[in-house]
């Protein structure tokens, strides 16, 4: 039971929440214990918002889900290892919780609100939307950067807002990928849109966007950051050999959870990000 309530909340999901954090480490204030504790407010906060949206998400797609070969099982609502009326209580105590926790943080709070604005509108129609679909995907990464700046009144790089679109764009393109190659335009509806040709066209192109952007960033504003740049693309180089070699990328944590050299790769750009700036 516990396994399907942490398959229901997503909580391996809660890693993309690591992104509120970025503001912190570029800003230099993750010496400061009263600055690490907002970050730290501010990634509980986005995952309980984000497992919101899971719920939400589970309940409105639950027939299709309970017909699609790999969500009927992985899904708990959809697999029948969680009755409906369970997966609603745990939703309004989240809802609960979160309006609680925002009177704690109002500064986020309007960036919440479009959070879960925009996941609605994409699970309801947006996610039928070619292009429109990725573009959203990708500012739900976006979001996660500016809360972290919110939280500590710190404004967030231009460069950075670039850096991390590109990337999240790039991580979208794979995964609709993977889907057209794995699951065939069954997977979802707006696949049948897309072509495999024409999702690694737009996965070369925010990926080249990424290496450069960030680089320019670096180059720009954290000249000190040089060394990470290898990094940077040594991690896209290894994920891009995962997705190839290994079929991965349908979903980018189970990409970073399941290798442990992309594991190593980002703890190690961490640790030099911190290192170089501290």
């Amino acid at each position: 039971m516990i396994s399907a309530f942490s398959r229901l909340l997503r909580v391996t999901h809660w890693t993309k929440n690591l992104f509120v954090f970025l503001p912190l480490i570029y800003s230099g204030q993750f010496h400061q214990l009263d600055r690490i504790y907002m970050s730290l407010a501010t990634f509980a906060i986005f995952s309980i918002a984000a497992s919101l949206v899971y719920i939400f998400n589970d309940i409105i797609d639950l027939e299709a889900d309970r017909g699609h070969p790999v969500k009927s099982v992985q899904r708990p609502l959809a697999a029948g290892d969680i009755s409906f009326r369970q997966a609603v209580s745990v939703a309004v105590v989240l809802a609960i919780i979160l309006i609680s926790s925002l009177t704690q943080l109002p500064a986020i709070a309007h960036i919440i609100g479009i959070y879960l604005v925009l996941n609605v509108a994409y699970t309801l129609w947006v996610k039928h939307l070619p292009v429109w679909d990725l573009f959203t995907l990708a500012s739900f990464y976006i979001l996660r950067i500016y809360a972290g700046g919110e939280a500590l009144q710190v404004q967030i790089s231009a460069w950075m807002f670039v850096t991390v679109f590109s990337l999240s764009l790039f991580l979208a393109s794979i995964k609709r990928r993977q889907e057209l190659l794995v699951q065939g335009t069954a997977a979802r509806s707006v696949l049948r849109y897309y072509s495999p040709n024409l999702m690694t066209r737009y996965a070369e192109i925010s990926m080249t966007g990424t290496i450069v952007f960030y680089s320019l960033f670096v180059l720009t504003e954290k000249a000190d950051l040089v060394p990470t740049i290898p990094l940077v693309l040594l991690g896209l180089f290894r994920y891009w050999f995962q997705v190839d070699q290994h079929n991965m990328g349908e979903s980018p944590i189970a990409a970073l959870l399941q290798d442990r050299q992309m594991i190593f790769i980002v703890i190690v750009w961490a640790a030099a990000t911190v290192f170089l700036l501290g």
